[in-house]
C-alpha cells in the first residue's frame, strides 16, 4: 500500500476502532469496506431491532410457533425477569447450583469410591458445545477441581474412548445428562451406555448421577424414579444454543472450579452495554450490521472465526451452533421462503496460517473474517525466542501480518480484542455473540429462537429406525433364504423405499453382533442379506 494509503487506512482505523472499557474489549470495523451512506441505510432496521430486542427481553412471546418466551438474558440479571416467579427460580437455580458444586468439593456428596475427581457431560448440540468450549477455555491443569469428560454424540467409538478413560474412575465419576425435552436419542443412548458401564462395575448408577432437564420430562421421571443425586431444571424460555448461562453451564463450570459469578457478571456487563441505542456505543449492533454488510442480508458470504488463543481453540464450534441454527431458516417471519443463514467456520491462529489461510488469501473470495486478539500472553514473565522477542509476540505478529495481507488483496475482517481470557471475558463473549444473533434476526426479519429443520432432521432419522425394525424382522422371519433388496422392500411394503433399505441392511451387515450376512457385490440388485 502506499503512504497516502497508509495514512487513509489509519484515520479509517481511529473512526471505527472503539473501545468499551466496562467490558475489557475493544472492536474493530476498520477493515471492513461499508461506508458512511451504508450506515445511515442500516439505521431504521437497527432501530427496528432495538424494540424488538427491548419486547424480547419484557416478556413478550418470541417464539409464537412454540408459544414460549426467549429470556436468557434474565439470567444474568434476574431482576430483569417479566415476573417474580421467574425471578426466584433464577436465583433458588443458582443457589442451587453453588451449594450442590460446594458439597461436592468438600466429599459431602461422594462416589462410591471416594469424593468425585471427574465429571461426564452426556448431552448432544447446545447441552454441550457451551460446556465444552467454557471447560477448554477457563481450564486451569494441575488446579482444576475436577476433570470434564464428554459425551456429545450417539457414534459407539466415541462412546467406548470415553468409556475407556474413565473405566478405572467411574465410582469418583459424577454423571450429569442434560436434555430439556428429556428424550434427545443421542443423549438417551449415551447415558444408557453408561448406565450398562456402571452396572457392570457393580455401581449404582443413581448414586453418581445427576440431570439437568425439563420440570416433568421423560428424563425428570427417570432421576426421580432411580433416586439420582439431583435435578436441575431446564425452563422452556432458555433454548439449548443460549442455555450457557443456565444450570446447562454453570454446573459444570461451578464443578470443575471456575468463578461463575464472575461468567454471570461478564454476560450482564455486557448486556448492559448492548442495550445502548446508539450504533457506536453498541458492539453487538455494529457486529450485527457488519454482517449485514458482508453478506449482502443474505448469507452470500461465509464467516471465518479466528482467534488467536489456544484457550478460544473451542469457540467457533460453539458459534456455528449459535449462528447457524439460530439463522438458517428456510422462511422469514412473513411465511416468505428466503433460505437465509450465515455459514461459519474456524479454528485458531496461528495454526491456520499452515492450514487454509493461503486459500483465504489468493483463493476464492467468499467469506469474511472475525478475528479475535486476546492482549495478555500468558500468566507470568515470557521467555526471549529471539532478542528481545517472546513467542507471544510472534502470536500477535501473525495475527497483524495475516489482518493486513487479507485486506491488502481486497479481503475483509473485523477485529474483536480483549485482555486477557477469564470467566469475566468468556462472559461478554458468549453475551457478546448472543444479542449480536438477535440483533441480525431482526435485520434479515427472521425467528432466531426455533429450529424447524433440526425437527424435520430428528424425525426423518426416526423413520429410519421404525424401518430398520421391520427390515430386521423380515429377514429373521424369512432366514432359509438371503433376499434381494427388492424381495425385502416388497416384504415390508416398502418398494418406494429400496435406497433407504439398502443402506440400513448395509450398516447392519457391518455388526458382527447383529448377524446379518451380505452377500455378491458390484450390482446392487444382485446383492443380497440374511441371518448369518
Amino acid at each position: 500500500m502506499s503512504q497516502t494509503s497508509d495514512k487513509n487506512l489509519w484515520a479509517r482505523f481511529q473512526r471505527y476502532y472503539t473501545e468499551f472499557p466496562a467490558l475489557g474489549l475493544a472492536l474493530d470495523l476498520s477493515r471492513m469496506n461499508f461506508t458512511e451512506e451504508f450506515l445511515e441505510q442500516i439505521k431504521p432496521r437497527l432501530t427496528k431491532a432495538y424494540e424488538a430486542m427491548d419486547a424480547l427481553e419484557a416478556g413478550a412471546i418470541a417464539n409464537p410457533d412454540e408459544n414460549r418466551m426467549v429470556g436468557h438474558y434474565w439470567l444474568r440479571n434476574s431482576a430483569l425477569a417479566p415476573s417474580g416467579d421467574i425471578r426466584r427460580a433464577i436465583d433458588q437455580a443458582l443457589a442451587s447450583i453453588k451449594a450442590f458444586a460446594a458439597k461436592v468439593h468438600t466429599g459431602e456428596i461422594q462416589g462410591a469410591e471416594g469424593p468425585f475427581e471427574n465429571f461426564l457431560i452426556i448431552g448432544v448440540g447446545g447441552s454441550a458445545l457451551g460446556p465444552q468450549f467454557v471447560a477448554h477455555a477457563l481450564a486451569q491443569p494441575g488446579k482444576d477441581k475436577m476433570t470434564p469428560s464428554f459425551i456429545d454424540n450417539t457414534d459407539p467409538d466415541g462412546i467406548d474412548r470415553i468409556k475407556a478413560k474413565l473405566a478405572n474412575s467411574l465410582g469418583k465419576t459424577l454423571v450429569i445428562v442434560i436434555s430439556k425435552s428429556g428424550g434427545t436419542k443421542e443423549t438417551r443412548n449415551g447415558m444408557l451406555e453408561m448406565q450398562a458401564d456402571y452396572q457392570a462395575a457393580g455401581l449404582s448408577f443413581a448414586e453418581h448421577a445427576v440431570a439437568i432437564t425439563g420440570d416433568g420430562s421423560k428424563l425428570d421421571n427417570v432421576a426421580e424414579a432411580e433416586g439420582w443425586i439431583q435435578r436441575f431444571l431446564m425452563w422452556d424460555w432458555v433454548g439449548g444454543r443460549t442455555s450457557e448461562t443456565s444450570a446447562v453451564g454453570l454446573l459444570p463450570a461451578a464443578l470443575q472450579g471456575c468463578d461463575i459469578d464472575e461468567l454471570l457478571a461478564g454476560a450482564a456487563a455486557c448486556d448492559a452495554v448492548t442495550r445502548a441505542k446508539s450504533f457506536a456505543d453498541n458492539p453487538a449492533a455494529q457486529l450485527a450490521a457488519m454482517w449485514f454488510y458482508a453478506v449482502d442480508g443474505r448469507g452470500s458470504k461465509d464467516m471465518v472465526i479466528l482467534p488467536y488463543k489456544d484457550r478460544l481453540e473451542l469457540f467457533s464450534k460453539y458459534l456455528q451452533q449459535l449462528i447457524m441454527e439460530s439463522l438458517g431458516k428456510e422462511r422469514n417471519l412473513d411465511g416468505q421462503v428466503v433460505n437465509q443463514g450465515i455459514s461459519v467456520y474456524g479454528n485458531k491462529g496461528s495454526t491456520d496460517q499452515h492450514a487454509y489461510i493461503q486459500q483465504l488469501l489468493e483463493g476464492v473470495h467468499n467469506f469474511f473474517v472475525t478475528f479475535i486478539r486476546v492482549l495478555k500472553d500468558r500468566d507470568g514473565d515470557s521467555m526471549e525466542v529471539d532478542k528481545g522477542i517472546t513467542a507471544g509476540d510472534y502470536l500477535d505478529g501473525f495475527y497483524q501480518g495475516t489482518r493486513n495481507a487479507l485486506y491488502q488483496n481486497q479481503r475483509e475482517s473485523i477485529s474483536i480484542t480483549v485482555t486477557e481470557i477469564n470467566e469475566f471475558t468468556v462472559g461478554v463473549l458468549l453475551a457478546l455473540f448472543e444479542r449480536s444473533v438477535g440483533y441480525y434476526s431482526t435485520l434479515i426479519n427472521v425467528n432466531a429462537y426455533h429450529q424447524p429443520g433440526v425437527e424435520a432432521g430428528k424425525k426423518a432419522a426416526g423413520d429410519v429406525i421404525d424401518s430398520q425394525v421391520k427390515i430386521v424382522d423380515f429377514i429373521r422371519k424369512n432366514s432359509d433364504s438371503p433376499h434381494s433388496v427388492e424381495a425385502i422392500a416388497e416384504g415390508i411394503n416398502a418398494l418406494e423405499e429400496q435406497e433407504k433399505i439398502y443402506l440400513i441392511c448395509q450398516h447392519l451387515s457391518a455388526q458382527k453382533d447383529r448377524c446379518i450376512k451380505k452377500t455378491g457385490s458390484g450390482s446392487l440388485d444382485k446383492m443380497t442379506f440374511q441371518t448369518q
